[in-house]
């Protein structure tokens, strides 16, 4: 017997009884990214590998480890399936110049690859939602977009996820930190992992990151980045907590918070909660004024952030929240040649009402094709025998409700069930 094939370990699929859930986040991201003013960008999952090298940063985990690279067959191209979507973004915002007419605010939604070890809330292939503000100096569009991600939690019902904030600062005052991290890090060599010890001179900020109980009082007495910043970014943060606290929002500020990729700068930030285990960020991001000019465009101040969507879901599964799946508004039964034939007309008749309509297919008695209506979770049932369709009419039988059966034409089957749908 031929094995059976399954899909990459990693990559999953989402199956009819749980795709309402992922269309009712889909219909409510939609809405709330069009009440503040962000239009739809869709980019190409392949992107030519050294625009994340040189985004990203070549020593960052994600170049190093987790990208789905391999050479084109036709040229010798080096090719990768994206692992985060800012970049994508800022190289199509720069390919078409779409800042020549001014600033732009653009969201993003769709797949995203990294070949880590998969576990709950940690796939190889990902689904996000990317939200970039481009040409904006801030701090004003980064309060916009922390913003943006509480009214989100509010109208998905999500509660208990927590703000939390840091400055990097410029690329002078990550100088001078890195410099007096190394080398407190260095005096700490024996209390540091591996993986430290690999990022201790590629990466050092990233060390700060780690979820290793083992070092974090090594972290915890670490040199803090703040006593590095110069005048400006200190008044950008500080005039950034001012405006949240204005807006209302809580936050704390977490000076471990330093994210993965080299094209940060100043404020960074992520939302998290305790109810996802390790994977407890759920969204994430922050300022990368730098970037597009390290494409290879005009510089122009940025900021953006990206949320998890499958972490998301969880949240929500966590939560109870249950969508039902729209069941449709009739399904059609029909025995006998003619009747058929007309079936086919009444199908597309109410389906041009804006109605949905299941036309059953592959035969069967009237008795049996009954029973696939009900199973069907239909509010009608719609009956055409040769008798009906000779008189150009259908029984229409209520399925969920009480209520008689009545003949009438399809005309009159439309106005039915679309007064049942609005009493």
């Amino acid at each position: 017997m031929t094995q059976t094939i399954q899909a990459v370990r990693g990559m999953n699929d989402v199956l009819p009884d749980q795709a309402p859930l992922w269309e009712f986040f889909d219909d409510t991201v939609r809405g709330w990214l069009a009440q503040y003013g962000y239009r739809s960008i869709r980019m190409p999952i392949l992107e030519k590998t050294e625009l994340f090298v040189r985004s990203i940063g070549e020593v960052t985990d994600i170049v190093e480890k987790e990208m789905y690279t391999f050479v084109d067959q036709l040229n010798g191209e080096s090719l990768t399936l994206r692992p985060e979507g800012t970049a994508s973004c800022v190289r199509a915002v720069i390919e078409h110049s779409l800042l020549y007419n001014g600033a732009q605010r653009l969201f993003y939604v769709g797949p995203m690859f990294r070949h880590e070890r998969p576990q709950k809330g940690r796939y190889r292939q990902f689904h996000q939602v990317g939200v970039e503000a481009l040409g904006f100096p801030g701090p004003d569009v980064d309060v916009e977009h922390m913003v943006m991600g509480a009214s989100l939690w509010k109208g998905l019902g999500l509660t208990g996820l927590q703000l939390e904030i840091n400055t990097l600062g410029n690329a002078a005052s990550r100088a001078r930190y890195r410099t007096r991290l190394v080398a407190y890090l260095e005096k700490h060599a024996e209390a540091l992992d591996d993986d430290a010890r690999r990022r201790l001179h590629s990466n050092p900020l990233r060390v700060l990151d780690s979820k290793n109980p083992a070092m974090s009082e090594v972290i915890a007495a670490a040199p803090k980045l703040a006593n590095d910043l110069d005048e400006a970014s200190s008044r950008y943060f500080a005039e950034l907590q001012g405006l949240l606290k204005n807006a209302g929002i809580e936050f704390a500020i977490n000076d471990r918070v330093v994210r993965g990729l080299d094209y940060y700068n100043d404020v960074v930030y992520e939302w998290t909660t305790t109810r996802l285990g390790a994977q407890g960020t759920v969204c994430a991001g922050g300022r990368y004024d730098g970037l597009i000019e390290q494409i290879g465009g005009k510089p122009a101040p940025a900021c953006g952030f990206a949320m998890g969507i499958e972490r998301l879901l969880a949240l929500l599964y966590e939560a109870q929240v249950s969508v039902p799946a729209r069941a449709a508004d009739a399904y059609l039964v029909h025995c006998g040649e003619s009747a058929t034939r007309f079936a086919w007309n009444v199908a597309e008749s109410l389906r041009s009402r804006g109605l949905s309509v299941v036309l059953h297919c592959g035969g069967g008695s009237f008795k049996s094709q009954m029973k696939r209506a009900d199973a069907s979770g239909a509010r009608f049932a719609l009956i055409i025998g040769d008798v009906e369709a000779g008189r150009r009419v259908v029984s229409l039988k209520p399925m969920r409700e009480a209520g008689e059966q009545v003949q009438v034409d399809a005309e009159q089957a439309a106005a039915i069930i679309l007064r049942s749908d609005n009493p």
